[in-house]
């Protein structure tokens, strides 16, 4: 694997392992996140994977030994030691190890009004985009902007649509919507500028369970079409 580290503090270092949002790149960078997590690598804090980035926090104090060479040094050493031999995932390749969560999804009417003007856009039926969006199976790439948000990859290329040019100030939770080539769930109510074409009624966000995220980086999610009487039955439903 072939990747840049850059220090940004005492105690963080960041690989980078391109500069662009693709999912083959990303691939790479959940299989390095993997590996690194299952070698001894002493005083890690965090590995946390984005789109293209590994942000690693560590203890420098774990690696103070008698030479000069500052720990970031020898952190890096280390971490091109632990990926040099790692297998590199091949172009276009799904990982059969990920889990795979089910969003069931009310879409359109209150629960998705930006869905009839994302069909006008693409130029189909709204059920034609609700059939779409619920065909394929996407890649969690990172969480980010507040805490349980997925960036999700593999939107349909039909689909793509510009964020509003009016962001809202409100959006409710469990808005599932669409940023140019993306589609993200918003884990609470947040302001936001992405399309928003239907609701789940899935916590995706809650500080008192263990994970408090619903969704990990390089998990796989499938979105199931749900009424609305369905959605108000799971509401009040636990994870």
């Amino acid at each position: 694997m072939h990747f840049a580290v850059e220090p940004l503090s005492e105690d963080t270092l960041l690989l980078r392992f391109g500069e662009r949002i693709d999912i083959d790149l990303n691939t790479q960078v959940h299989a390095a996140a993997r590996r690194l997590r299952t070698v001894p690598l002493r005083g890690m804090v965090d590995i946390a994977p984005a789109y293209a980035s590994i942000l690693l926090r560590f203890d420098p104090a774990a690696w103070d030994d008698a030479s000069d060479r500052p720990p970031h040094a020898r952190v890096e050493q280390a971490l091109r030691a632990a990926l040099a031999h790692a297998p590199l995932p091949a172009a276009g390749s799904d990982d059969a190890g990920s889990r795979i969560v089910e969003i069931p999804v009310c879409y359109g009417g209150t629960y998705g009004p930006d869905l009839e003007a994302l069909a006008a856009y693409a130029g189909m039926g709204s059920g034609e985009v609700v059939a779409r969006h619920a065909a394929d199976v996407y890649t969690v790439a990172m969480l980010g902007f507040a805490p349980g948000f997925p960036y999700l990859l593999g939107l349909n290329p039909a689909l793509h649509m510009p964020r509003r040019t009016t962001p809202r100030t409100r959006v409710p939770a469990g808005s599932v919507a669409i940023g140019g080539a993306q589609t993200g769930i918003y884990p609470r109510e947040l302001p936001g500028g992405w399309n928003l074409i239907g609701r789940t009624p899935l916590a995706l966000f809650d500080p008192r369970h263990a994970p408090p995220c619903l969704l990990a980086p390089a998990d796989r999610v499938r979105f199931r079409a749900i009424s609305a009487e369905e959605f108000s039955a799971l509401t009040e439903r636990p994870w």
